[in-house]
């Protein structure tokens, strides 16, 4: 019998887990990680000793909760750590464990692939030392150190002053934050921040700690220019028309996060523009439904809304899964579910405005500017492509190779759309999205398949 599949064991993966074992499924819970909680919750490994209390703070309960439920399950799901998922079909999964490459078949799968940075290149930003705000918490996390002695955290969104906190928090030294969005947009959004009350007085809290322990916090501040010779040495940054620089050996940066939509794109689920999320998203109903039959969506892969969101959206998805198979579910539950990532999500569009997208950059990048770092292309090589007449992003991929490299544009895609559309002087959405491909990240050479 073919069985049920979830990939990723972050919030949404692991409730949904829970949810379907609860009703007497056997689920393969599969995840790239060592070990459960997905990023938000990314587990330190085993021999480490730094508390709950200090790796996730304020969130420390909710971590706890996740990784004991992933702990409490394991006699009830087939749990497969350390796992890629790198190709998916109709009906099966393409696997890599320990170099070993497996093909699994399915019944149903629950795809909950998480998010990563979004990244908007500035000069300087493939020297060593340079990381994206998600590869400096993992470093802290997960390796227990700090990526530099002396770190700037530049870009916007909520993870900007979480990371930099974090950093601080366990001793590092912060040299500054430099946040893009304006504080007159933050002050905007206020009213619809305070739709979860809660999380805005945790985001005030880290913003506040920074400033109250001499760190310094610049709004409106764009990140323009890292330099250093074998690795970071300073960096300029700039407001309105002033121009300044900072000595520091390290820098993490990023524009807020993007759904990892590859996969859902391999199984066929169609796309739609999200404005919210300045990104083509996989539809799916309120209750995670995709429209491939058979295949479910939950947490930030979906879109982005958060960890507790995603806990939501995993058990929902859960729901909709054995609604589907015949079983009998709460409905006062679902729509209980329903209602509350409804309230969220009235939230997260305060959150945009909050850390309003840069809309400015791409007019800014210069022609040397490198966007994909795989295929070593630059905003020129963009341009030039763009303006022999090819602006389907595709299209222009095909003619400079622009996210064909190890990445699959996973990194370099957005930047790329961006410049793509000023060239072209269209609206984002409309020059495209770029087609997932197999392998969705880098499997090496003469796998051993499995029989």
């Amino acid at each position: 019998m073919k069985p049920i599949v979830i990939i990723g064991a972050g919030p949404a993966g692991i409730r949904a887990a829970q949810t379907l074992a609860a009703h007497g499924i056997y689920p393969v819970l599969l995840d790239e990680a060592a070990r459960g909680g997905g990023q938000i919750y990314r587990r330190q490994p085993a021999n480490f000793t730094r508390s709950s209390d200090k790796l996730y703070g304020f969130e420390a309960a909710k971590a706890n909760a996740i990784h004991q439920t992933l702990e409490e399950l394991r006699q009830q799901l087939d749990y497969r750590p350390d796992t890629l998922v790198w190709n998916a079909e109709a009906g099966q999964l393409d696997t890599l464990h320990e170099g070993r490459a497996a093909r699994l078949d399915y019944a149903s799968v629950i795809v909950a692939t998480g998010a990563t940075d979004r990244i908007l290149p500035v000069p300087g930003w493939t020297l060593p030392g340079v990381y994206s705000l998600g590869a400096a918490q993992i470093a802290l996390k997960f390796q227990g150190c700090a990526i530099g002695e002396r770190v700037v955290f530049a870009g916007s969104g909520p993870l900007l002053y979480l990371v930099a906190y974090q950093y601080a928090k366990a001793g590092a030294n912060v040299v500054a934050v430099l946040d893009s969005s304006p504080l007159s947009a933050q002050a905007r959004a206020l009213p619809g921040l305070l739709a979860q009350p809660a999380t805005l007085a945790k985001g005030l809290y880290y913003r506040a700690w920074l400033t109250t322990h001499g760190i310094p916090v610049h709004q409106g501040a764009s990140l323009t220019l890292i330099e250093g010779e074998r690795r970071v040495q300073s960096l300029n940054w700039r407001r309105k028309t002033t121009e300044r620089t900072l000595d520091c050996d390290a820098v993490a940066f990023a524009h807020g996060l993007r759904s990892e939509t590859q996969l859902a794109d391999l199984l066929g689920c169609e796309f739609a523009w999200s404005p919210l999320n300045r990104a083509w998203l996989p539809q799916r109903d309120s209750a995670g439904r995709s429209s491939s039959a058979g295949v479910y969506l939950a947490g930030d892969g979906a879109g982005i809304m958060g960890a507790d969101a995603a806990e939501m959206a995993g058990e929902r998805a859960a729901l909709a899964l054995l609604e589907d198979l015949g079983y009998r579910v709460d409905p006062q539950r679902c729509a209980q579910l329903e209602q509350s990532l409804e309230r969220i999500g009235h939230f997260r569009q305060g959150l945009e405005r909050a850390f309003v997208f840069p809309e400015d950059w791409a007019s800014r990048a210069t022609d040397d500017l490198m966007i994909c770092r795989c295929e070593e292309v630059s905003v020129a090589d963009i341009r030039q492509v763009v303006g022999e007449g090819h602006w389907e992003i595709n299209r222009v991929k095909a003619h400079c190779r622009v996210g064909m490299g190890r990445c699959q544009g996973r990194m370099c895609g957005a930047a790329a759309a961006e410049i793509i559309a000023r060239e072209s002087g269209r609206a984002v959405r409309d020059i495209g999205r770029l087609r997932a491909q197999a392998p969705v990240k880098p499997v090496p050479f003469g796998l051993e398949v499995e029989p």
